[in-house]
């Protein structure tokens, strides 16, 4: 409302003048026939079309002042809504000025009835929504922004998470191998789990799979650091306590203060057995599984990585039998929750015996059955690992049963 328009409407409230109330409201008014000609407006209307009051009354009809998308709305939606409930309210309809401009309103419409249920008149009452039209239209720019910005954060939290996994699936010549790693519902994080394969000699492998506490940026640069002194120290030593008590010294000496868990495995063949060397800090337990569904887990274990300074971390040596395996897996396998429940290592211990010692089926089954049990998105990523020396004929047989 401009300033005269204004000071016209509250000397109309002063002085109680019906028709100046009227006429200087702050919204427009107009008054038609049940066809839709118009017979009366008020002086703030005019204002705002640019017109004078003889352009508008006897001359026009309501839907000759709509856009053409507006006339067709009217047609579909204003007429019949107003003919069935005799009312609409805060219809968005554009104006068009004398000039050709628009003039974003909403409309508020009612039929007035004779005694008998004829319509005789219809009131409308309009305002100026030039404000709210121009929040709307700033509300949705900031909102496809903020789509925009998380899809870039998604991508490169992919990116980034890309680059702490092995690019394609690792595979270690004699062994049956399968990973899965699937990262927390909203991905916009990077997240702390990581594995990795890796040769360290001619008939020798390296299998490590870990979790960095914390996410993001800091927990990433952590990761790295972890995934390849790790890969480092075992190239240099023979065994894993080594190689885990050396990234232990390393983390109590960085910036971040953060801590991991890990387990690192050796392996070289041993005839048709494979050998392990294995050596776990802080990590859940390996599970060794038996060719026939008995599943163990690897008890002996050293503390959190980067916590406790001078820190021992066990070995365990392990023959790895034709059909038999291992499995290594984070924490966001047994943390996954329904409600106060979690996943825990009793429904983790029932899926590996259900799924069998395959690496891929028993993978896949193991994702399915947590996503399968959990409510909402996952709050924590989530990192599996298995292998298997082929089964002789005779357990190849029972497998495919």
């Amino acid at each position: 409302m401009t300033e005269p328009a204004q000071e016209a409407f509250l000397d109309a409230l002063v002085e109680d003048d019906p028709v100046q109330l009227y006429e200087q409201a702050p919204c427009g008014f107009l008054s038609t026939t049940p066809e839709g000609v118009i017979v009366k407006a008020n002086a703030t209307l005019c204002r705002w079309l640019g017109t004078d009051r003889e352009g508008l009354v006897r001359q026009r009809s309501f839907v000759d002042l709509l856009t053409p998308g507006g006339r067709i709305y009217h047609e579909t939606h204003y007429a019949p809504l107003l003919q069935m409930h005799d009312k609409v309210r805060e219809l968005a309809l554009d104006l068009v000025r004398a000039d050709g401009g628009r003039l974003p309103v909403l409309v508020n419409a009612t039929l007035v009835r004779d005694e008998e249920g004829r319509p005789r008149l219809i009131r409308v009452a309009v305002f100026d929504a030039s404000d709210r039209r121009r929040y709307e239209r700033e509300l949705r720019a900031e909102k496809d922004r903020a789509e925009a910005s998380e899809a870039r954060a998604r991508t490169l939290a992919r990116t980034l998470q890309q680059t702490l996994l092995p690019p394609t699936e690792p595979r270690i010549p004699g062994l049956e191998l399968a990973t899965a790693y699937r990262p927390a519902a909203d991905g916009l994080l990077v997240g702390g789990d990581f594995y990795d394969v890796f040769q360290l000699g001619r008939d020798e492998w390296g299998v490590l799979l870990g979790d960095v506490c914390g996410k993001d940026a800091e927990a990433a640069t952590v990761t790295a650091l972890a995934r390849w002194t790790l890969r480092a120290a075992a190239v240099e030593s023979e065994g894993t306590a080594h190689a885990l008590a050396n990234l232990n010294e390393l983390l109590r000496s960085h910036e971040t203060e953060l801590f991991c868990t890990a387990v690192l495995v050796r392996l070289r063949p041993h005839g048709a057995s494979w050998r392990a060397v294995l050596s776990v800090g802080g990590h859940p337990p390996p599970l060794l599984l038996g060719g026939s569904g008995e599943v163990a887990a690897v008890t002996e274990a050293g503390p959190l990585i980067g916590v406790i300074e001078g820190a021992h971390y066990p070995e365990t040596h392990l023959t790895i039998e034709p059909g038999r395996g291992l499995l290594l897996y984070t924490d966001g396998a047994t943390d996954a929750r329904r409600g106060s429940d979690f996943f825990d290592d009793h429904r983790l211990l029932a899926s590996v015996r259900a799924r069998g010692s395959e690496p891929r089926r028993l993978v896949d089954g193991l994702v399915g059955d947590i996503e399968e049990f959990q409510e909402g998105p996952a709050s924590d990523d989530l990192a599996l690992l298995a292998l298997r020396v082929p089964p002789s004929p005779a357990h190849r047989e029972q497998d495919v049963r």
